[in-house]
């Protein structure tokens, strides 16, 4: 009875949310679109820079949004029209995100700045009624407020600083931003999030970042209808598959969505965890591309997946029960990385073995994915 009382009541996700996220689904668009530009066999160095700066920025701005609303969000008018503003400036920053984006600069830094001030607005305006209601927030608020302005400052600055010296220092603004999560490490603990809400908000967007995906892969189902054709259509559709079901059993049975934490790690994670898997869009076109040299769009492909599970794995500190992983684990992890690494450096001329090397990876990681969880998951019910 006494529990029924103080139970959290669980906090859901609102369509304006979803409506909000749809917007990074055109940015997610635009920002692998950098990546066509081949030359001399490959992406070159500065437009995968651009590239994985300007999928850094979007997903922290997400993140930023995210946050604000899993711990403050009430549904307001001001927040409605605070979050409407920043899907209309989005577009902006979005139409900035070109290979030649020289040419744009002001403008997508312009609207970026712009998106932190609305945001550090809606903190002071929840500053107030915290100053009547809560005075033990404040402190949290004001930090965070201050750290947006910092952000936005710097993101103003470098738009003259640019037309005098030609150097982009915006992404400093993404450093401090990544940066002041370790900052407010003590002033999060004050502040738990509502960490159900955190990880369905996450699960949506990986999801979205999964239809990009698919939307990939639909060049391999062009074509004549035949045999090889089939093959290879099959076996991009069984990749996919295979890292959604991975992330969504981690989702479903290891992440315990209960706990009390601040779900900072957790955000930072994703963050790098998406990117990967925009990566793996991009090098799942590559497979199919001529153009692209075979030597590196097999390496990418390759650390693109290997990448994918580290961030994936290391979610398990949020695992239910918390139990780091046995050395066993880690050594049959690592032998099972190293095997399709050499395998993929063997099969790198012959597409067709390279794919299925691939897959038989995904599906391995899966199994030891499940055969390890249910094995921890009782260990834990027998330790209790």
């Amino acid at each position: 009875m006494l529990g029924e009382l103080f139970k959290k009541e669980e906090k859901k996700v609102e369509y304006i949310e979803l409506i909000y996220d749809l917007i990074f689904v055109y940015i997610i668009g635009r920002n692998n679109s950098l990546l066509s530009a081949v030359e001399n066999g490959f992406i070159p160095g500065g437009v995968y820079l651009t590239y994985f700066l300007t999928t850094l920025i979007a997903l922290h701005i997400w993140y930023l949004t995210t946050v604000f609303i899993n711990r403050y969000g009430s549904k307001s008018v001001a927040e409605y029209v605070g979050i409407f503003i920043n899907m209309y400036l989005l577009y902006y920053m979005a139409d900035g995100t070109r290979v030649g984006w020289q040419s744009y600069y002001t403008k997508y830094n312009v609207a970026w700045g712009l998106i932190l001030v609305n945001l550090a607005v809606q903190y002071f305006i929840k500053l107030k009624q915290a100053e009547k209601l809560t005075p033990w927030k404040t402190a949290h608020i004001k930090f965070s407020m201050g750290m947006l302005l910092a952000e936005a400052v710097i993101v103003f600055a470098s738009v003259p600083l640019y037309s005098l010296t030609g150097i982009p220092l915006s992404p400093l603004a993404l450093l401090l931003g990544l940066a002041s999560a370790f900052f407010r490490r003590d002033l999060d603990k004050l502040m738990s999030v509502d960490f159900a809400h955190l990880t369905e908000r996450v699960m949506l967007y990986v999801v979205f970042t999964f239809g990009e995906m698919i939307i990939s892969i639909s060049g391999y189902f062009g074509g004549g209808f035949n045999l090889r054709s089939v093959y290879f259509s099959l076996m991009a559709f069984l990749i996919v598959a295979g890292l959604f079901l991975i992330y969504g059993y981690f989702y479903d049975h290891i992440i315990d969505r209960e706990q009390d934490t601040t779900g900072g790690g957790y955000m930072l994670l994703h963050i790098f965890l998406i990117t990967v898997l925009n990566n793996i869009s991009v090098a799942l076109e590559f497979m199919r591309e001529p153009e692209v040299d075979a030597v590196p769009k097999n390496i990418f492909l390759a650390a693109s997946f290997i990448v994918y599970y580290i961030f994936l794995f290391s979610l398990e500190k949020y695992a239910y029960g918390c139990k780091k992983p046995s050395p066993k684990f880690w050594a049959l992890i690592i032998g099972v990385s190293v095997a399709f690494a050499a395998l993929i450096a063997l099969s790198y001329t012959r597409s067709d073995l390279s794919i299925a090397v691939t897959v038989c990876y995904i599906y391995a990681m899966f199994a030891v994915c499940v055969i390890y969880s249910r094995r921890h998951k009782r260990k834990v019910e027998e330790d209790a």
